[in-house]
């Protein structure tokens, strides 16, 4: 059984930042890939970034030159650095992971973060 656990959450001023953390666990191997999608109330779920296991990062439009991800040399810990933040990230965060050498995805619970003054 595989494990994704978010952390790192919660209320901030436009301006402010936040950083996330995930972990995996469990019965996990071959992971390809290790990312951030985000879904707003009413909107569909987005990647925000992602890693893949050989370092190659990508991130969504909106938050390129703000967000950063990165993750622990284990590679099973990855997180997302979010400066500048605007109401308009306000989100449940998911933290996603391709393992089994890619046949597998798990999906964490998710973590609120709200901008708001």
């Amino acid at each position: 059984q595989v494990h994704v656990v978010e952390s790192g959450g919660g209320l901030v001023q436009p301006g402010g930042s936040l950083r996330l953390s995930c972990v995996a666990s469990g019965s996990i191997f071959g992971i390809r890939a290790m990312g951030w999608y985000r879904q707003a109330p009413g909107k569909e779920r987005e990647l925000v970034a992602r890693m893949t296991s050989g370092g190659t990062t990508n991130y969504a439009d909106s938050v390129k030159g703000r967000f950063t991800i990165s993750r622990d040399n284990d590679k099973t810990t990855v997180y997302l650095q979010m400066n500048s933040l605007k109401p308009e990230d306000t989100a449940v965060y998911y933290c996603n992971v391709v393992h089994a050498l890619g046949v597998a995805t798990a999906w964490g619970r998710g973590t609120q973060v709200t901008v708001s003054s």
